[in-house]
């Protein structure tokens, strides 16, 4: 049974950073294989992708710069260092695996396969 366990959400004030982790447990291939993303999701709001990575990495506009998705095929585990947070980053952030070799830029909810419970994230200003 595939488990994503997501940790490191929390509140910060706007100009601060956090890092999120992922966890991947269960996988019946390797790890390396999987394409691994970050989605987001605000009160009122469509899921949107943040970040992927499968042998290179994809942002959305709103965080390039800023944001870094990085991952530890030994530890199985993804990350996403966030820096110069803003309030508009308030949300929900979920880890997600697509079986399929590759990533899709700009991500697809239903191209992912598994779903982590999410963290939250809220920056105040």
């Amino acid at each position: 049974q595939v488990q994503l366990v997501e940790s490191g959400g929390g509140s910060v004030q706007a100009g601060g950073s956090l890092r999120l982790s992922c966890a991947a447990s269960g996988f019946t291939r390797s790890y390396i294989t999987y394409c691994m993303a970050w989605f987001r999701q605000a009160p009122g709001k469509e899921r949107e992708g943040v970040a992927a990575n499968y042998f290179g990495s994809y942002y959305a506009d709103s965080v390039k710069g800023r944001f870094t998705i990085s991952r530890d095929n030994a530890k199985n585990t993804v990350y996403l260092q966030m820096n110069g947070l803003k309030p508009e980053d308030t949300a929900m952030y979920y880890c997600a695996a697509e079986k399929t070799y590759g990533c899709t830029w700009p991500p697809r909810q239903a191209d992912f396969d598994y779903w982590g419970q999410g963290t939250q994230v809220t920056v105040s200003s």
